[in-house]
């Protein structure tokens, strides 16, 4: 009996390492179903090369409004973070595991409430985190949580286990990335019961950055 093949995005992306043509190709993907509900695909954003790459999960309601990653409440905290921890804002690359928003509609209202992709779509979406790896470079990649650590190191890697730690990259990568970096990802500072202690302790874990940079 023949095994279905999972569809991926690598149909879409194009045999260049061009970030202007990556992301003008993104736009049409459809590698996975979540390109039906989403308004627009958010690619990532930033100079390449570059030598810190800052890896989220997935765009949230204010990304995928605006097409841009981290420009909503998450994204501006990320940003108080990197400079508290001494890190160059503007040399820094950011995106995605996944490049469209999931969500479901709340019962009553208009809200989109943020939902977490599943393994599937994380592994559909890979093959443009592979080719933005390529062409941006980095030294270095934090991975801003579970998803994040997911789609770079596998199902089996977990954060807590290792946040904070400069780690060797997978070696598929062919040393570029030489070092990753797992933490938090910003919108569980938000949602932390102290915030200030939660803050304290990204910025305490993004202070390794500079040091590969």
């Amino acid at each position: 009996m023949a095994t279905k093949t999972q569809r991926t995005a690598a149909e879409f992306v194009p045999d260049s390492r061009s970030l202007d043509r990556l992301r003008s190709a993104a736009l049409g993907c459809q590698g996975c179903d979540l390109y039906r509900d989403a308004t627009q695909t958010v690619f990532g954003d930033g100079p390449a090369p570059a030598k810190v790459m800052m890896l989220g999960e997935q765009p949230g309601d204010r990304e995928d409004v605006a097409g841009e990653p981290f420009v909503g409440p998450a994204g501006r905290l990320l940003d108080r973070a990197l400079e508290e921890a001494g890190v160059d804002r503007s040399q820094v690359y950011v995106t995605n595991a996944v490049k469209h928003f999931k969500f479901v509609r709340a019962e009553r209202g208009k809200q989109r409430i943020h939902k977490k992709p599943s393994r599937g779509e994380i592994v559909a979406c890979r093959p443009w985190l592979v080719a933005e790896l390529e062409a941006v470079q980095p030294s270095v990649v934090v991975l801003l949580g579970a998803t994040a650590a997911s789609s770079l190191m596998g199902p089996s890697f977990r954060v807590t286990t290792h946040r904070g730690e400069l780690l060797p990259a997978p070696e598929e990568f062919s040393g570029q990335p030489e070092r990753v970096l797992p933490t938090v990802h910003p919108s569980s500072v938000l949602r932390a019961p102290d915030r200030d202690e939660a803050f304290a302790a990204l910025v305490k874990d993004l202070q390794a950055v500079p040091s590969v940079m």
